[in-house]
């Protein structure tokens, strides 16, 4: 009797080592590309290259924890499929939303249930709103794909949110299939459910017979599997797209309230007479040794201009094109004054991310010329406006990676003015310049005041304000440290993602202080990424303590430009 049993034993043995083996071999054969092209990426996030959610066969979870947002003027979203090895695929898609108000029923230009394309295709979903209500809606792609078997079978869902706006519609037809479009995923679960349940089943069986009737092989499926496990994490080469460097305390925004910054309890730095008159003597020129050229910019009183100097009359070599600022024969000795006394700030600073003045003339003193190293693209503020505005191919086509580069530059210089000792409090695209290879250096605001107007207010007290770009400490008590310079550099990195677009506008001056008490912030710019985002909003904290020092901002920036440049 005992043989009999364990002839039985053996039979179903060898039926269900049968079953694993199908199995193993349908998962070895399962192999399948799900993606984002180029254009996809660059329209969702500004980036030009390909993100993959599936590798052939290979299952990019970081990919697939990302929510991405698809601003208001996207209504349509492409993803690209292909299947590989010859073997049919198939595929069956469920779309979980969690408001019906702002967002109508979503579209698919595909059907329900099918077979994943053996060629390369795209396929796209609708999102139309229904202009009925402002709201950012969650919408959840789940997606099932089976290899001739239900016991095969790959999960995955796209996260999206979309943002909608009341009185904002699209109304556009597609061939769809209507039953491809619900709003519970019910029976998606389910099916998940008894696909699970049925795998554990014959896994158990399997395992128990396996042990009983030959212990002998127990090693060889635990290397089997072991040995599978490798080759799959050997595999894993994608970008991270939640967290760019997750071994990095700076990339992580939970440690930035729990280290306090190093705050610099110093005023904006004047220079008194004594000082400024002794600086200038140190750099002063002769007149014949400068050349002026083209007006650059020109407001009320202050004027840039493209120039040449010569600083050795005996060397052709020393000839370098120059900024070169300077005041009308309307200005008045205040703001001579002003000029000299902002443009010396920078006075012997040597860094890549700062430029500072290197000849002042003083031949006619009531029109003082203070030269500057030339970057060929000039005002960084009226650069980006180009890059927006321009016709395409007459500028430089800005991408997230470019963006976050400036602003890396751009916390550099800052961090070496702190090493001096120096609050710069006037951080703002304005107050930087930048050359044909995208190279920042941030400037003294001289002349910011009378050639931006619409930046700085007055708010009853005589004095122009970049009231926009203040840390709130900077408003109510006129307190400036490096945290509020972190607070204006949050605004600048906001101009760098918008292009140079006008900070708060819709505010009017004289209530910024108050709708930031109300925690009023800037909001997220169109294909800013949310990680990026929400740094800026932590240079926003109204504690000056909490927010993250430069030192944070800069290992931040650089994990985040590695990881766009390395593993998309």
């Amino acid at each position: 009797m005992a043989a009999g049993v364990a002839v039985r034993v053996e039979k179903w043995l060898g039926v269900l080592l049968v079953l694993l083996w199908v199995v193993c071999v349908e998962l070895t054969t399962k192999e399948f590309s799900l993606f984002l092209k180029s254009d996809e990426v660059h329209k969702l996030f500004g980036l030009n290259s390909e993100l993959y959610y599936v590798r052939k066969g290979q299952v990019n979870d970081y990919a697939l924890k990302f929510e991405v947002v698809v601003q208001a003027n996207i209504s349509e979203l492409h993803f690209t499929w292909q299947s590989f090895g010859g073997n049919q695929l198939s595929y069956v898609i469920a779309i979980e939303v969690n408001s019906t108000e702002a967002l109508g029923t979503p579209q698919l230009n595909i059907t329900r249930t099918g077979i994943i394309p053996n060629e390369e295709q795209i396929f796209r979903l609708f999102l139309p709103c229904t202009g009925k209500k402002s709201e950012e809606v969650n919408i959840n792609v789940h997606m099932n794909i089976t290899a001739g078997s239900t016991v095969n079978m790959t999960s995955l869902i796209l996260k999206r949110k979309k943002i909608c706006l009341k009185g904002t519609n699209w109304n556009a037809t597609m061939l769809i299939d209507p039953s491809a479009m619900i709003a519970s995923a019910s029976s998606f679960y389910v099916a998940v459910g008894c696909a699970s349940a049925l795998i554990l089943i014959i896994t158990s069986a399997a395992t128990t017979c396996y042990i009983r009737a030959q212990k002998s092989c127990q090693n060889e499926i635990i290397n089997y599997r072991d040995k599978s496990e490798d080759l799959v994490s050997q595999g894993q080469t994608f970008l991270r797209v939640d967290t760019p460097n997750n071994a990095s305390i700076t990339g992580s925004y939970g440690s930035y309230r729990r280290l306090t910054p190093v705050v610099l309890a110093v005023h904006v730095n004047d220079l008194r007479a004594s000082e400024l008159t002794e600086k200038i003597s140190e750099i002063v020129v002769e007149k014949r040794k400068i050349s002026l050229h083209e007006k650059l910019q020109e407001g009320t009183f202050g004027q840039i201009y493209h120039g040449m100097f010569q600083e050795d009359e005996n060397d052709v070599s020393s000839i370098q094109d120059v900024f070169i600022k300077t005041v009308s024969d309307q200005a008045s000795q205040v703001q001579i004054s002003i000029l000299l006394g902002e443009g010396m700030k920078m006075f012997s600073f040597i860094h890549n991310n700062i430029l500072p003045v290197i000849g002042v003339c003083m031949d006619n003193p009531q029109r003082p010329l203070l030269i500057y190293p030339y970057m060929n693209q000039g005002n960084l503020k009226r650069f980006l406006h180009k890059c927006q505005f321009s016709v395409e191919g007459h500028c430089h086509t800005l991408v997230t990676q470019d963006l976050v580069a400036m602003a890396i530059q751009i916390v550099q210089g800052i961090m070496y003015l702190h090493k001096k000792k120096v609050i710069h409090g006037d951080i703002a695209g304005r107050n930087c310049v930048v050359d044909d290879q995208l190279q920042v250096k941030v400037t003294d605001n001289a002349l910011s005041r009378d050639l931006f107007p619409n930046d700085y207010h007055c708010l009853g007290d005589n004095e122009n304000r970049p009231v926009r770009w203040l840390a709130m400490e900077s408003l109510l008590r006129k307190e400036f440290s490096t945290a509020s310079d972190v607070w204006s550099f949050g605004v600048t990195l906001w101009e760098l993602m918008t292009l140079g677009q006008q900070p708060y506008a819709e505010i009017d001056p004289f209530e910024m202080l108050a709708s930031l008490r109300d925690g009023y912030r800037l909001s997220q710019p169109v294909n800013c990424p949310d990680k990026l985002y929400k740094l800026m909003a932590f240079c926003w904290t109204a504690v000056p303590e909490e927010r993250p020092t430069f030192g944070q901002l800069l290992g931040y920036l650089q994990d985040f430009y590695t990881a766009l440049g390395c593993y998309i």
